[in-house]
């Protein structure tokens, strides 16, 4: 089984958020700082029955003064390689920024099944902020609000509409968790160290 979403966006949209709703956890650090998730994080959800892998990735910067801007673009690429179905994650109150542009691009780049969230819609009078992020061309748009749940039952019976149920008895084949450190972490380290000499 391969039922893999990676959670794609720019910095501080809300993807850790619902990466620790999802899971029910709080694995990934929820913070107002950007770029505080470097790595993928990996955890594990299921909806109506059916069970599924979720990745948090750092947020996608270009042009930063961040060391790690590299490194994090790096992250995300492996997440979107190896997902399935991706779920891009935008900011309904600041609105569309040139960031959310090049990440839209690098899903359609992709060819992979994909949804945009549009975060931060606490409360359904908030949703004509949606009206603008229909640009960015995604089909499946959904109001949501990482914080407060609002809209996520809707969203996640869209996303696992075309994942495969487990048959009871069968071996279950998840993406693996990550809880020691990768090859990738090693090198970010390596590099921060380098950069701070």
């Amino acid at each position: 089984m391969r039922n893999i979403l990676a959670i794609v966006g720019r910095p501080n949209v809300g993807k850790s958020t619902l990466f620790n709703r999802l899971t029910g956890s709080r694995e990934a650090i929820v913070d107002p700082t950007s770029g505080v998730t470097r790595d993928r994080h990996y955890g594990h959800s299921d909806w109506n029955g059916i069970e599924f892998s979720v990745i948090d990735t750092g947020g996608v910067m270009i042009g930063s003064d961040d060391v790690f801007e590299q490194a994090i673009h790096k992250q995300v690429e492996l997440a979107i390689e190896e997902a399935d179905t991706l779920l891009f994650i935008v900011d309904g109150r600041e609105g569309i920024s040139p960031l959310d542009e090049d990440v839209a691009e690098m899903i359609r780049r992709s060819g992979k099944r994909s949804f945009l969230a549009v975060n931060k819609i606490d409360t359904p009078n908030m949703e004509h902020l949606m009206g603008e992020f229909y640009a960015l061309g995604f089909g499946m748009t959904f109001p949501l609000s990482a914080s407060n749940g609002a809209g996520t039952g809707d969203l996640l019976d869209a996303i696992v509409a075309d994942f495969k149920q487990v048959a009871e008895g069968s071996p279950r084949r998840l993406a693996k968790i990550h809880r020691g450190w990768s090859s990738e972490c090693w090198k970010i380290i390596l590099y921060q160290c380098l950069a701070w000499q």
